[in-house]
């Protein structure tokens, strides 16, 4: 059985018992964190797994978005940015909110990005500039799986004249979440392993295998030293379950009321082009109480292809991280943590 590390704050024994249970019943699985805040206070601090502690880093894929777009509903609160401002890095007429609506159609290019070019977002986002959209600009959504970082954040340098991870770093520094690991963090990472019932696309010429740019494999992308140097802002981000649920404790600090509606109120509805789901995202975040139904609509996050998951829930005030080293896609574990998570906090707070 692997043994459940860390802490619980009293009144959380039965987040405790769900992840040990969770982890009991994957016995291969190389390890897991599950950490959450309530109020501004750690109150979850979990682990377990062989070669794995509370301060392990690897890499949290799609968890990347959330942190990139906390950074854009700060500069939309501030002034900075203005959601229905027209793109101006884009050859086409677009606005923010349905850029960050994955409505731009650029989902990925002809013949797909090498691994050099994944990794950097001021590449993808010049390669983009050139492809024609997979679909008409405005008239549907589709998940722009590994490209949403850079078409934002080619904006975001138009407007401030700094990058999405300057900017990151700037604001939301400091913890163990990075947009670019340095050099001196690389020992505490562990790589992302694959999952172990992968099955392969079947179909290489639909707009999931553009999407998700198939000739390169996700676990290669993740463990390359050059994507964790250079923090591509989609999927490129390293961190750890204590670095996602700060970040989002700190959202709840940081952004107020009506910027969090804005945000987490559903934009794109109706069948992702990409992914075939309904409904699926707000701006920028995704809906994620579409899929956890013990969440209030005011949730916003973003989970990661290896299962790693990060929100917040104003109504609780509760910033959950999750974060697994074997690649598999968010799952019941994830609705049985953040349930036992929201029951802990409503009792808390009465």
């Amino acid at each position: 059985m692997i043994e459940v590390r860390g802490r619980v704050d009293d009144g959380f024994e039965d987040v405790r018992e769900e992840f040990a249970a969770c982890l009991a019943e994957e016995p291969d699985d190389p390890g897991s964190q599950l950490v959450a805040y309530v109020d501004g206070r750690r109150v979850v601090d979990l682990y377990g797994g062989d070669d794995i502690t509370a301060d392990t880093l690897t890499g949290i894929f799609s968890v990347t978005k959330g942190a990139t777009h906390i950074v854009v509903a700060q500069l939309v609160q501030e002034g900075v940015l203005e959601l229905d401002a027209p793109v101006a890095t884009l050859p086409f007429p677009l606005t923010l909110r349905e850029l960050l609506g994955h409505r731009s159609g650029l989902i990925g290019v002809d013949g797909g990005f090498t691994l050099a070019e994944l990794a950097d977002d001021e590449m993808l986002a010049e390669r983009l500039r050139a492809q024609r959209p997979f679909w008409t600009p405005r008239s549907a959504y589709g998940y722009h799986a590994l490209v949403i970082g850079a078409l934002v954040g080619a904006e975001l340098r138009q407007v401030t004249g700094l990058s999405v991870q300057k900017l990151f770093a700037k604001r939301l520094g400091g913890r163990d979440l990075f947009l670019g690991l340095p050099e001196d963090e690389e020992p505490r990472f562990r790589p992302v392993l694959p999952a172990t019932d992968a099955e392969p696309l079947r179909d290489p010429a639909s707009l999931m295998a553009v999407a998700f740019n198939t000739s390169v494999d996700l676990v290669d992308f993740a463990n390359d030293r050059n994507v964790r140097a250079l923090g591509q802002a989609s999927a490129g981000g390293i961190g750890n379950a204590r670095g996602v649920a700060q970040l989002y404790a700190e959202a709840l600090r940081t952004l107020d009321p009506a910027t969090i509606t804005t945000f987490a109120t559903p934009y794109s509805l109706g069948p992702d082009m990409v992914t075939g789901e309904t409904d699926h995202f707000g701006i920028g975040f995704e809906t994620v109480a579409h899929d956890y139904p013990f969440l209030s609509a005011r949730a916003f996050g973003h989970a990661g292809a290896a299962g790693s998951l990060g929100w917040a829930d104003p109504e609780v005030g509760v910033g959950y991280g999750y974060v697994r080293r074997r690649m598999g896609f968010p799952g019941p574990e994830n609705q049985r943590l953040g349930a036992a998570v929201v029951r802990a906090a409503r009792l808390r707070r009465g």
